[in-house]
């Protein structure tokens, strides 16, 4: 236990930070952070207790007094209030492509009210990003689209639906990573686009968002040299000051992605990370979901000794706890009672001329899903038809599967995957199907890579259960 600096400079260099923590006990230095100043939580899925979800550990933070508890719900693939099984909601692609603004709102919504239901007053999210690279490893379907305008639309709507709520909603990840083709948690991804592509593609989302009252914005761990050709965009001012608070106007809290991300800290390690951070202009620092006693210690230390040094302001951070104070007072009045179910997603999916012929030949069809592993956003939850359907075969990637999809049965079969290109063992078990005398189809989950003859855009609960129709002849 670290007591460096004045306990009143500790107090300011605590407030500023957002840490996590595994397991579902709470510690007890994050009891001794609370009295000690820190004001925020992040949770993750890691607190889980199933079947208890998250409201066992949300009831003993309860006990530590009020707390801006923030948390990854952006529905569809990402969730924390249902994990691990999966959200009751469709995703962002999946909406952007029923593009009902009004059936976003209500998902935002129901999102919202479950959140507020447990006490958590932020949501971390939409995601505003434009998703142009459909190799995107790390967006891809948490994303409304490739259409700027698109995104705009259904970010304003979604921002709308959740605050309808009382929860405050967080657009991220400014300036947007939806033009990546490497993932932040991994490294720094760098994007190349010119400041005009900037202007109307990547910053069109955030601005519509920034005007329609969106109380805190997210960083992203990327390299932007058009706007920065030398800081990743957390670490740096002229995207932070210049760009979003100057340039569109933006007076809310700005909230770091987690800083346990290889993007952000990366050879020079969590606490350095953050007193860069607060240096550039952002104000709550999201510290990762492992933070332990240790690591926390070490980051107060950090700050304090960069005030104490003079490199950092204790008025900047003083400005920090002030804009984490309104977003944390933020509350609005009560919107119309929660809405019913997302409803039919079918008209969503994308089907090629193979697929459909396919779907009209006669006969039973068997479901085999291909497992993979999931982005560091996702983590570890349900997805696809295997989630909600005991029938599916399950491929794992090492060839073995848990009942043999070339033994007899149907002779139509569905090759069910996600992030399926070129390389994906999806199209090598569909090429050994098809030489077995098989009729094909191969299923994308995610965001289409060109390889697929029916794509879903998502994998929650909703959208499987609409695809499982779907392919077995349930639907209509």
């Amino acid at each position: 236990m670290s007591m460096r600096g004045s306990p009143e400079v500790r107090r300011l260099a605590a407030g500023t930070l957002m840490p996590g923590f595994a397991g579902t006990t709470v510690p007890d230095w994050v009891r001794r952070a609370r009295d000690e100043g820190v004001g925020s939580l992040a949770l993750y899925g890691s607190n889980v207790t199933d079947p208890g979800g998250l409201a066992p550990v949300l009831g003993r933070l309860r006990e530590l007094g009020p707390l801006l508890l923030a948390t990854d719900e952006e529905g569809g693939d990402v969730t924390r209030v249902h994990y691990p099984h999966g959200s009751p909601e469709p995703g962002n692609a999946v909406l952007g492509r029923l593009d009902d603004p009004a059936r976003t709102y209500d998902s935002a919504r129901r999102i919202g009210t479950a959140a507020a239901s447990l006490g958590i007053s932020l949501v971390l999210g939409p995601v505003l990003d434009v998703n142009s690279a459909a190799d995107n490893p790390v967006i891809g379907v948490r994303s409304f689209g490739a259409d700027p305008e698109l995104v705009a639309r259904h970010g304003t709507a979604w921002i709308r639906g959740v605050q309808s709520t009382g929860v405050a909603s967080c657009a991220k990840h400014f300036p947007g990573h939806g033009a990546t083709h490497t993932d932040s948690h991994l490294t720094v991804p760098v994007v190349t686009a010119e400041r005009a592509v900037l202007e109307r593609r990547e910053l069109v989302p955030f601005r519509a968002a920034i005007t329609a009252g969106v109380p805190a914005v997210m960083s992203s761990h990327l390299l932007v040299p058009a706007l920065d050709p030398d800081t990743v965009v957390t670490f740096s001012s002229r995207v932070i000051e210049e760009q979003l608070r100057g340039g569109l106007g933006f007076t809310g809290t700005v909230v770091t992605d987690a800083l346990d991300m290889v993007g952000a800290s990366d050879g020079i390690g969590i606490p350095a990370a953050a007193v860069r951070a607060l240096a550039a202009g952002c104000d709550l620092l999201c510290l990762g979901s492992r933070t332990d006693e240790e690591q926390y210690d070490a980051v107060v230390d950090a700050i304090v000794d960069a005030v104490t040094s003079g490199r950092l302001s204790a008025g900047r951070l003083e400005q920090a706890l002030d804009r984490i104070g309104r977003l944390s007072s933020l509350t609005s009045e009560p919107g119309p009672e929660p809405v019913g179910p997302v409803g039919d997603v079918t008209e969503a999916f994308e089907l090629t001329a193979s697929g459909r012929a396919w779907l009209d030949l006669p006969g039973p069809a068997l479901l085999v899903q291909v497992e993979s592993a999931a982005n560091e956003a996702v983590g570890r939850v349900g997805w696809g038809p295997a989630n909600i359907e005991p029938s599916v075969v399950v491929v794992h990637p090492d060839g073995k599967a848990s009942a043999d999809p070339l033994g007899a049965g149907p002779c139509k079969v569905a090759v069910i995957g996600r992030a399926i290109d070129g390389r994906h063992p999806a199209l090598d078990l569909a090429a050994r199907l098809r030489a077995n005398d098989r009729e094909v189809v191969v299923v994308e989950c995610g965001w289409p890579r060109g390889t697929a003859d029916i794509t879903s855009f998502g994998s929650s609960p909703v959208v499987a259960a609409a695809l499982v129709a779907l392919l077995t002849g349930r639907s209509g």
